[in-house]
Protein backbone atom coordinates (compact mmCIF):
# COMPACT_ATOMS: atom_id res chain seq x y z
CA UNK A 1 0.00 0.00 0.00
CA UNK A 2 2.96 2.36 0.96
CA UNK A 3 4.62 1.57 -2.52
CA UNK A 4 0.85 2.45 -4.53
CA UNK A 5 0.67 5.68 -2.66
CA UNK A 6 4.25 6.64 -3.42
CA UNK A 7 3.42 5.47 -6.64
CA UNK A 8 0.49 8.04 -6.88
CA UNK A 9 2.67 11.18 -5.28
CA UNK A 10 5.01 10.60 -7.62
CA UNK A 11 3.74 9.86 -10.94
CA UNK A 12 5.47 10.13 -14.21
CA UNK A 13 2.89 11.44 -16.54
CA UNK A 14 3.60 10.14 -20.48
CA UNK A 15 1.70 9.30 -23.24
CA UNK A 16 0.57 10.80 -26.57
CA UNK A 17 -2.13 12.86 -24.27
CA UNK A 18 0.02 14.25 -22.26
CA UNK A 19 -2.04 18.03 -20.87
CA UNK A 20 -3.67 17.72 -24.62
CA UNK A 21 -0.83 19.51 -25.68
CA UNK A 22 -1.08 20.75 -29.59
CA UNK A 23 1.81 21.51 -31.67
CA UNK A 24 -0.29 23.02 -33.98
CA UNK A 25 -1.38 25.48 -31.64
CA UNK A 26 2.52 26.51 -31.13
CA UNK A 27 3.55 30.15 -33.06
CA UNK A 28 6.48 29.39 -35.19
CA UNK A 29 9.61 30.35 -33.71
CA UNK A 30 8.41 30.52 -30.20
CA UNK A 31 7.85 26.34 -29.80
CA UNK A 32 10.29 26.97 -26.05
CA UNK A 33 8.12 29.71 -24.91
CA UNK A 34 5.10 27.84 -25.79
CA UNK A 35 5.77 24.73 -24.12
CA UNK A 36 6.57 26.59 -20.61
CA UNK A 37 3.84 28.59 -20.88
CA UNK A 38 1.65 25.43 -21.08
CA UNK A 39 4.17 23.89 -18.54
CA UNK A 40 3.58 26.66 -16.42
CA UNK A 41 -0.09 27.02 -16.69
CA UNK A 42 -0.55 22.84 -15.63
CA UNK A 43 1.21 23.19 -12.82
CA UNK A 44 -0.49 26.92 -11.72
CA UNK A 45 -4.08 25.18 -12.01
CA UNK A 46 -3.40 21.97 -10.72
CA UNK A 47 -2.79 19.59 -13.68
CA UNK A 48 0.47 19.11 -12.07
CA UNK A 49 0.61 18.92 -8.84
CA UNK A 50 3.75 19.10 -6.45
CA UNK A 51 5.49 15.55 -6.92
CA UNK A 52 4.58 15.07 -10.64
CA UNK A 53 7.36 13.71 -12.48
CA UNK A 54 7.27 14.71 -16.07
CA UNK A 55 8.15 12.90 -19.19
CA UNK A 56 12.19 12.18 -20.26
CA UNK A 57 12.72 15.37 -22.98
CA UNK A 58 13.42 12.97 -25.66
CA UNK A 59 9.95 11.21 -24.69
CA UNK A 60 8.03 14.44 -24.86
CA UNK A 61 10.14 15.70 -27.68
CA UNK A 62 8.86 12.05 -29.96
CA UNK A 63 5.29 13.03 -28.95
CA UNK A 64 4.88 16.65 -30.29
CA UNK A 65 7.69 15.93 -33.33
CA UNK A 66 9.90 18.77 -31.90
CA UNK A 67 13.59 18.66 -31.35
CA UNK A 68 15.01 17.55 -27.79
CA UNK A 69 16.14 21.03 -27.64
CA UNK A 70 12.79 22.72 -27.49
CA UNK A 71 11.85 20.60 -24.29
CA UNK A 72 14.86 21.16 -22.65
CA UNK A 73 14.83 24.64 -23.08
CA UNK A 74 11.55 24.56 -22.10
CA UNK A 75 12.31 22.69 -18.70
CA UNK A 76 15.15 24.85 -18.12
CA UNK A 77 12.81 27.66 -17.93
CA UNK A 78 10.62 26.32 -15.26
CA UNK A 79 14.17 25.37 -13.42
CA UNK A 80 15.44 28.90 -13.33
CA UNK A 81 11.69 29.67 -12.04
CA UNK A 82 11.68 27.56 -9.08
CA UNK A 83 8.82 25.33 -10.55
CA UNK A 84 11.15 22.42 -11.47
CA UNK A 85 14.20 20.39 -10.30
CA UNK A 86 16.26 17.84 -11.82
CA UNK A 87 16.25 14.73 -9.98
CA UNK A 88 18.67 12.60 -11.54
CA UNK A 89 17.38 9.29 -12.11
CA UNK A 90 13.75 10.41 -10.48
CA UNK A 91 13.61 12.87 -13.57
CA UNK A 92 12.11 16.58 -13.64
CA UNK A 93 9.70 16.40 -11.12
CA UNK A 94 7.07 19.50 -10.17
CA UNK A 95 8.99 21.28 -6.62
CA UNK A 96 6.90 24.58 -6.10
CA UNK A 97 3.58 26.21 -7.81
CA UNK A 98 3.15 29.67 -8.81
CA UNK A 99 1.97 31.84 -6.45
CA UNK A 100 -0.20 35.09 -7.52
CA UNK A 101 -0.03 38.28 -5.90
CA UNK A 102 -3.50 39.57 -4.35
CA UNK A 103 -5.35 42.18 -6.14
CA UNK A 104 -4.96 45.39 -3.95
CA UNK A 105 -5.67 48.87 -5.45
CA UNK A 106 -2.55 50.89 -5.34
CA UNK A 107 -1.91 54.22 -6.67
CA UNK A 108 -0.41 54.64 -10.18
CA UNK A 109 0.46 57.15 -12.42
CA UNK A 110 -2.28 57.38 -15.15
CA UNK A 111 -0.68 56.66 -18.31
CA UNK A 112 -3.24 58.71 -20.08
CA UNK A 113 -3.82 58.22 -24.40
CA UNK A 114 -1.11 57.22 -26.02
CA UNK A 115 -1.07 60.78 -27.80
CA UNK A 116 -1.09 62.60 -24.92
CA UNK A 117 1.53 60.57 -23.31
CA UNK A 118 3.87 60.75 -26.25
CA UNK A 119 2.63 63.69 -27.95
CA UNK A 120 4.55 66.25 -25.60
CA UNK A 121 8.09 66.72 -24.11
CA UNK A 122 8.85 64.01 -21.55
CA UNK A 123 8.61 64.92 -17.77
CA UNK A 124 10.36 63.42 -15.12
CA UNK A 125 7.60 60.99 -14.52
CA UNK A 126 7.63 59.73 -18.01
CA UNK A 127 9.30 56.09 -17.64
CA UNK A 128 6.98 55.62 -14.80
CA UNK A 129 3.63 56.47 -16.99
CA UNK A 130 5.13 54.57 -19.90
CA UNK A 131 5.90 51.05 -17.57
CA UNK A 132 2.40 51.70 -16.41
CA UNK A 133 0.71 51.87 -19.84
CA UNK A 134 -0.78 48.85 -21.19
CA UNK A 135 0.68 46.98 -24.04
CA UNK A 136 0.79 43.71 -25.60
CA UNK A 137 4.50 43.66 -26.83
CA UNK A 138 6.74 46.02 -25.17
CA UNK A 139 9.93 46.79 -26.68
CA UNK A 140 11.22 49.35 -24.21
CA UNK A 141 15.02 49.26 -24.28
CA UNK A 142 17.39 48.13 -21.47
CA UNK A 143 15.33 45.03 -20.02
CA UNK A 144 16.74 41.87 -20.00
CA UNK A 145 15.03 38.73 -20.18
CA UNK A 146 13.58 38.51 -16.86
CA UNK A 147 12.36 35.13 -17.35
CA UNK A 148 15.34 33.80 -17.31
CA UNK A 149 16.54 34.76 -13.98
CA UNK A 150 18.14 32.01 -12.70
CA UNK A 151 16.26 31.33 -9.53
CA UNK A 152 17.57 27.87 -8.84
CA UNK A 153 21.49 29.06 -8.60
CA UNK A 154 20.11 32.07 -6.41
CA UNK A 155 18.05 30.06 -4.10
CA UNK A 156 20.77 27.48 -3.91
CA UNK A 157 23.43 30.74 -2.77
CA UNK A 158 20.73 31.95 -0.67
CA UNK A 159 20.40 28.74 1.14
CA UNK A 160 24.26 28.81 1.24
CA UNK A 161 24.63 32.16 2.52
CA UNK A 162 22.32 32.04 5.60
CA UNK A 163 24.02 28.56 6.32
CA UNK A 164 27.08 30.39 7.36
CA UNK A 165 25.81 33.62 8.28
CA UNK A 166 26.42 34.46 12.34
CA UNK A 167 24.06 37.12 14.12
CA UNK A 168 26.33 40.21 13.91
CA UNK A 169 25.49 39.97 9.83
CA UNK A 170 22.13 41.05 10.42
CA UNK A 171 23.17 44.49 11.76
CA UNK A 172 24.32 47.51 10.51
CA UNK A 173 27.12 47.58 7.95
CA UNK A 174 30.21 49.07 6.41
CA UNK A 175 28.25 51.71 4.24
CA UNK A 176 30.41 50.91 1.49
CA UNK A 177 28.89 47.57 1.19
CA UNK A 178 29.94 43.91 2.41
CA UNK A 179 33.41 42.79 2.20
CA UNK A 180 32.68 40.04 0.56
CA UNK A 181 30.71 41.79 -2.66
CA UNK A 182 33.30 44.25 -2.63
CA UNK A 183 36.08 41.33 -3.14
CA UNK A 184 33.88 39.89 -5.71
CA UNK A 185 33.13 42.80 -7.77
CA UNK A 186 37.16 43.74 -7.11
CA UNK A 187 37.34 40.21 -8.98
CA UNK A 188 34.48 40.51 -11.60
CA UNK A 189 35.65 43.48 -13.22
CA UNK A 190 39.59 42.58 -12.79
CA UNK A 191 38.28 39.09 -15.36
CA UNK A 192 35.28 41.15 -17.32
CA UNK A 193 36.60 44.62 -17.83
CA UNK A 194 40.62 44.42 -17.52
CA UNK A 195 40.37 46.74 -14.30
CA UNK A 196 42.64 46.15 -11.22
CA UNK A 197 41.29 47.74 -8.02
CA UNK A 198 41.54 47.08 -4.62
CA UNK A 199 38.23 45.52 -3.04
CA UNK A 200 38.67 48.61 -0.45
CA UNK A 201 38.02 50.91 -3.68
CA UNK A 202 34.64 49.59 -4.49
CA UNK A 203 31.45 51.29 -3.14
CA UNK A 204 27.83 49.01 -3.58
CA UNK A 205 25.76 51.46 -4.63
CA UNK A 206 21.68 50.64 -5.33
CA UNK A 207 22.07 50.93 -9.23
CA UNK A 208 23.90 52.95 -11.51
CA UNK A 209 21.10 55.35 -10.59
CA UNK A 210 22.20 55.92 -7.38
CA UNK A 211 25.61 56.09 -8.28
CA UNK A 212 25.20 59.00 -10.49
CA UNK A 213 23.04 60.68 -8.19
CA UNK A 214 25.77 60.47 -5.42
CA UNK A 215 28.35 61.50 -8.20
CA UNK A 216 26.25 64.71 -9.05
CA UNK A 217 25.79 65.52 -5.12
CA UNK A 218 29.73 65.46 -5.07
CA UNK A 219 30.03 67.37 -8.01
CA UNK A 220 27.82 69.95 -6.68
CA UNK A 221 29.53 69.90 -3.71
CA UNK A 222 32.60 70.72 -5.46
CA UNK A 223 31.25 73.86 -6.96
CA UNK A 224 30.73 71.85 -10.17
CA UNK A 225 27.68 72.84 -12.20
CA UNK A 226 27.95 70.95 -15.33
CA UNK A 227 28.38 67.28 -16.60
CA UNK A 228 28.37 67.07 -20.18
CA UNK A 229 26.31 64.36 -21.79
CA UNK A 230 26.23 62.43 -25.55
CA UNK A 231 23.49 63.64 -27.97
CA UNK A 232 21.91 61.13 -28.60
CA UNK A 233 22.09 60.15 -25.28
CA UNK A 234 20.01 58.57 -22.39
CA UNK A 235 17.12 60.83 -21.39
CA UNK A 236 16.94 58.85 -18.01
CA UNK A 237 20.60 59.81 -16.92
CA UNK A 238 19.90 63.29 -18.44
CA UNK A 239 16.81 63.85 -15.82
CA UNK A 240 19.21 62.47 -12.76
CA UNK A 241 21.97 65.23 -13.13
CA UNK A 242 19.54 67.61 -13.89
CA UNK A 243 17.26 66.84 -10.82
CA UNK A 244 20.70 67.18 -9.03
CA UNK A 245 20.96 71.01 -10.55
CA UNK A 246 23.74 69.94 -13.11
CA UNK A 247 23.34 71.37 -16.39
CA UNK A 248 24.06 68.62 -19.12
CA UNK A 249 25.30 70.16 -22.12
CA UNK A 250 25.38 68.31 -25.34
CA UNK A 251 28.05 66.84 -27.37
CA UNK A 252 27.12 64.81 -30.75
CA UNK A 253 28.12 61.52 -31.11
CA UNK A 254 29.14 60.16 -34.34
CA UNK A 255 30.54 56.71 -35.85
CA UNK A 256 33.65 56.92 -33.51
CA UNK A 257 31.24 58.06 -30.80
CA UNK A 258 31.68 61.02 -28.25
CA UNK A 259 32.85 64.13 -29.83
CA UNK A 260 36.01 64.91 -27.28
CA UNK A 261 36.59 67.89 -30.17
CA UNK A 262 33.25 69.37 -29.49
CA UNK A 263 34.15 68.82 -25.40
CA UNK A 264 36.72 70.52 -25.23
CA UNK A 265 34.75 73.76 -27.38
CA UNK A 266 32.13 72.99 -24.68
CA UNK A 267 34.42 74.14 -21.80
CA UNK A 268 32.45 71.90 -19.30
CA UNK A 269 34.77 70.19 -16.43
CA UNK A 270 32.86 66.50 -16.40
CA UNK A 271 31.92 64.37 -19.09
CA UNK A 272 29.51 61.56 -18.57
CA UNK A 273 29.44 58.87 -21.30
CA UNK A 274 29.26 55.21 -22.19
CA UNK A 275 32.26 54.20 -24.17
CA UNK A 276 31.92 50.30 -24.31
CA UNK A 277 28.28 50.49 -25.80
CA UNK A 278 26.82 54.07 -26.57
CA UNK A 279 23.14 54.57 -25.64
CA UNK A 280 20.89 54.28 -28.05
CA UNK A 281 23.16 54.84 -30.95
CA UNK A 282 25.68 51.28 -30.52
CA UNK A 283 28.66 52.74 -30.96
CA UNK A 284 32.03 52.17 -29.20
CA UNK A 285 34.41 54.39 -28.71
CA UNK A 286 37.23 54.38 -31.03
CA UNK A 287 40.67 54.07 -30.01
CA UNK A 288 41.71 57.43 -31.41
CA UNK A 289 39.11 59.17 -29.55
CA UNK A 290 40.01 57.21 -25.95
CA UNK A 291 43.15 58.52 -27.00
CA UNK A 292 42.16 62.27 -27.13
CA UNK A 293 39.71 62.08 -24.05
CA UNK A 294 42.75 60.70 -21.88
CA UNK A 295 44.42 63.72 -22.73
CA UNK A 296 41.42 66.24 -21.83
CA UNK A 297 41.44 64.15 -18.62
CA UNK A 298 45.30 64.89 -18.06
CA UNK A 299 44.44 68.62 -18.63
CA UNK A 300 42.03 68.56 -15.59
CA UNK A 301 39.06 67.43 -17.00
CA UNK A 302 37.00 64.11 -15.44
CA UNK A 303 35.29 61.17 -16.85
CA UNK A 304 32.50 59.93 -15.80
CA UNK A 305 32.29 55.81 -17.26
CA UNK A 306 28.41 54.35 -17.18
CA UNK A 307 29.86 51.04 -18.15
CA UNK A 308 26.34 50.02 -19.99
CA UNK A 309 25.85 46.55 -21.75
CA UNK A 310 29.39 46.24 -21.50
CA UNK A 311 28.85 42.46 -21.35
CA UNK A 312 26.63 41.67 -23.48
CA UNK A 313 28.44 41.41 -26.91
CA UNK A 314 28.16 38.91 -29.53
CA UNK A 315 29.73 40.14 -32.96
CA UNK A 316 32.79 41.58 -31.38
CA UNK A 317 35.42 41.05 -28.99
CA UNK A 318 35.17 43.08 -25.55
CA UNK A 319 36.58 46.76 -25.14
CA UNK A 320 38.54 47.30 -21.96
CA UNK A 321 36.94 49.75 -19.76
CA UNK A 322 38.26 53.75 -19.85
CA UNK A 323 38.89 52.71 -15.92
CA UNK A 324 41.37 50.09 -17.01
CA UNK A 325 43.65 52.84 -18.52
CA UNK A 326 42.69 56.42 -16.39
CA UNK A 327 42.31 56.05 -12.70
CA UNK A 328 40.92 59.25 -12.90
CA UNK A 329 37.65 57.91 -13.75
CA UNK A 330 34.16 57.29 -11.97
CA UNK A 331 33.16 54.08 -13.32
CA UNK A 332 29.91 52.86 -12.67
CA UNK A 333 28.17 49.08 -13.25
CA UNK A 334 25.40 47.37 -12.23
CA UNK A 335 23.55 43.40 -12.68
CA UNK A 336 20.74 45.23 -13.93
CA UNK A 337 21.24 43.87 -17.36
CA UNK A 338 23.00 40.82 -16.30
CA UNK A 339 20.24 39.67 -13.88
CA UNK A 340 17.48 42.17 -12.80
CA UNK A 341 16.68 45.63 -12.42
CA UNK A 342 14.47 45.12 -9.25
CA UNK A 343 17.77 43.78 -7.24
CA UNK A 344 19.14 47.14 -7.09
CA UNK A 345 22.72 46.43 -6.45
CA UNK A 346 25.60 48.31 -8.49
CA UNK A 347 29.03 49.46 -7.89
CA UNK A 348 31.03 53.10 -7.93
CA UNK A 349 34.84 53.26 -7.97
CA UNK A 350 35.63 57.15 -7.64
CA UNK A 351 38.69 58.67 -7.97
CA UNK A 352 41.13 58.63 -5.21
CA UNK A 353 40.44 62.36 -4.37
CA UNK A 354 36.70 61.84 -4.53
CA UNK A 355 36.26 58.29 -2.29
CA UNK A 356 35.71 59.51 0.98
CA UNK A 357 33.14 61.64 -0.69
CA UNK A 358 31.31 59.25 -1.94
CA UNK A 359 31.03 56.98 0.71
CA UNK A 360 29.79 59.65 2.82
CA UNK A 361 27.09 60.68 0.27
CA UNK A 362 26.17 56.76 0.36
CA UNK A 363 26.11 56.73 4.10
CA UNK A 364 23.58 59.93 4.33
CA UNK A 365 21.84 58.36 1.52
CA UNK A 366 20.83 55.02 3.21
CA UNK A 367 23.47 53.66 5.52
CA UNK A 368 24.29 50.82 2.30
CA UNK A 369 22.56 48.39 0.69
CA UNK A 370 20.59 45.27 1.74
CA UNK A 371 23.07 43.05 2.81
CA UNK A 372 21.44 39.90 2.03
CA UNK A 373 21.44 40.11 -0.99
CA UNK A 374 24.85 41.41 -1.10
CA UNK A 375 25.95 38.41 -0.26
CA UNK A 376 24.28 35.82 -2.64
CA UNK A 377 25.17 38.16 -5.42
CA UNK A 378 28.73 37.75 -4.27
CA UNK A 379 28.43 33.95 -3.94
CA UNK A 380 27.12 33.76 -7.26
CA UNK A 381 30.00 35.73 -8.20
CA UNK A 382 32.23 33.75 -7.07
CA UNK A 383 30.95 30.54 -7.77
CA UNK A 384 30.70 30.81 -11.53
CA UNK A 385 26.89 30.79 -11.75
CA UNK A 386 26.89 34.14 -13.23
CA UNK A 387 29.59 33.92 -15.62
CA UNK A 388 27.25 30.95 -16.82
CA UNK A 389 24.16 32.88 -16.50
CA UNK A 390 25.39 35.34 -18.84
CA UNK A 391 26.97 32.80 -21.24
CA UNK A 392 23.13 31.57 -21.71
CA UNK A 393 21.63 35.30 -21.98
CA UNK A 394 24.18 36.06 -24.97
CA UNK A 395 22.95 33.12 -26.91
CA UNK A 396 19.35 33.77 -26.19
CA UNK A 397 19.98 37.48 -26.28
CA UNK A 398 21.59 36.86 -29.80
CA UNK A 399 18.44 35.19 -31.11
CA UNK A 400 15.92 37.48 -30.49
CA UNK A 401 18.44 40.38 -32.22
CA UNK A 402 18.52 38.15 -35.32
CA UNK A 403 14.87 37.97 -35.18
CA UNK A 404 14.37 41.19 -34.67
CA UNK A 405 16.87 42.42 -37.78
CA UNK A 406 14.78 39.68 -39.75
CA UNK A 407 11.68 41.76 -39.30
CA UNK A 408 13.02 45.14 -39.57
CA UNK A 409 14.64 43.90 -43.42
CA UNK A 410 10.98 42.40 -43.72
CA UNK A 411 8.85 45.30 -42.68
CA UNK A 412 10.83 48.60 -42.54
CA UNK A 413 13.01 48.78 -45.49
CA UNK A 414 13.59 52.24 -45.40
CA UNK A 415 14.72 51.80 -41.47
CA UNK A 416 18.55 51.97 -40.74
CA UNK A 417 19.53 49.71 -38.24
CA UNK A 418 22.34 50.63 -35.16
CA UNK A 419 24.31 49.35 -32.62
CA UNK A 420 23.48 45.49 -33.80
CA UNK A 421 26.92 44.24 -32.41
CA UNK A 422 25.83 44.20 -28.61
CA UNK A 423 23.54 45.29 -26.01
CA UNK A 424 19.95 44.51 -25.31
CA UNK A 425 18.51 47.33 -28.10
CA UNK A 426 18.46 48.26 -31.65
CA UNK A 427 17.95 51.85 -32.78
CA UNK A 428 16.61 52.42 -36.20
CA UNK A 429 16.31 55.61 -38.20
CA UNK A 430 14.59 56.39 -41.29
CA UNK A 431 15.19 58.88 -44.34
CA UNK A 432 11.41 60.08 -44.29
CA UNK A 433 10.36 62.91 -43.07
CA UNK A 434 8.07 62.02 -39.95
CA UNK A 435 7.62 62.29 -36.43
CA UNK A 436 8.68 59.15 -34.04
CA UNK A 437 6.50 60.53 -31.27
CA UNK A 438 3.84 60.03 -33.85
CA UNK A 439 4.47 56.73 -34.59
CA UNK A 440 5.29 55.72 -31.10
CA UNK A 441 2.07 56.85 -30.00
CA UNK A 442 0.40 54.95 -32.72
CA UNK A 443 2.05 51.67 -32.25
CA UNK A 444 1.22 52.26 -28.43
CA UNK A 445 -2.58 52.14 -29.30
CA UNK A 446 -2.11 49.02 -30.92
CA UNK A 447 -0.73 47.28 -28.13
CA UNK A 448 3.02 47.87 -28.94
CA UNK A 449 5.65 49.93 -26.87
CA UNK A 450 8.59 51.36 -28.12
CA UNK A 451 10.89 54.59 -27.24
CA UNK A 452 11.12 57.57 -29.95
CA UNK A 453 14.52 58.69 -30.69
CA UNK A 454 13.52 62.26 -29.91
CA UNK A 455 13.40 61.82 -26.44
CA UNK A 456 17.16 61.18 -26.21
CA UNK A 457 18.12 63.82 -28.19
CA UNK A 458 18.64 67.45 -27.37
CA UNK A 459 19.35 68.19 -30.60
CA UNK A 460 17.60 68.41 -34.22
CA UNK A 461 18.60 65.13 -36.39
CA UNK A 462 16.76 62.07 -38.03
CA UNK A 463 13.63 60.24 -36.22
CA UNK A 464 13.78 56.92 -35.22
CA UNK A 465 13.08 54.49 -32.43
CA UNK A 466 14.93 52.45 -29.69
CA UNK A 467 13.33 48.91 -29.88
CA UNK A 468 14.76 46.24 -26.65
CA UNK A 469 14.49 42.68 -27.89
CA UNK A 470 16.25 41.25 -24.83
CA UNK A 471 12.67 40.43 -23.16
CA UNK A 472 10.61 39.37 -26.05
CA UNK A 473 10.42 35.80 -28.18
CA UNK A 474 11.27 35.82 -31.85
CA UNK A 475 7.45 36.05 -32.42
CA UNK A 476 6.38 38.75 -30.37
CA UNK A 477 9.49 40.77 -32.21
CA UNK A 478 7.70 39.78 -35.60
CA UNK A 479 4.53 40.75 -34.87
CA UNK A 480 5.78 43.91 -32.92
CA UNK A 481 7.78 45.10 -36.32
CA UNK A 482 5.04 44.23 -38.69
CA UNK A 483 2.58 46.65 -36.59
CA UNK A 484 5.13 49.44 -36.92
CA UNK A 485 4.94 48.56 -41.05
CA UNK A 486 1.59 48.82 -41.07
CA UNK A 487 1.43 52.03 -39.48
CA UNK A 488 4.47 53.58 -41.53
CA UNK A 489 2.28 52.18 -44.65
Amino acid sequence: MGRAKADADHRSITGTDFLQLNIADAPAGGLSDWLADRLRLAISDGRLPVGSRLPATRVLAAELRVSRGVVTEAYQRLNEDGHLAGRGRGGTVVVATPTAAPLIAMPSVPAGPPAALLGAAPGEDVFDAMRAAPARIDLTPGVPDLAAFPRTAWLRAERSVLADLSPSAFGYGDPRGTPALRLAVARWVARNRGIRVHPGEVVVVAGVAQALGLIAQVLRRRGISEAAVEDPGSLGVRQHLQNWDLHTPPIPVDADGFRVDALRDSGAPVALLTPAHQFPTGVVLAGSRRRELIAWAGQGGLIIEDDYDAEHRYDRPAVPALRSMLEEVYYAGSVSKLLAPALRVGWVLAPPQYRDDIVAAKRVADLGNAALAQLVLARLMESGDLERHLRLLRRRHRRRRDAMIRAIRTHLPGATVHGAAAGLHLMVTFDADLSDTDLAAAALARGVKVQPLTWHRQRPGPPGLVLGYAARTATEIDEAITTLGEILA
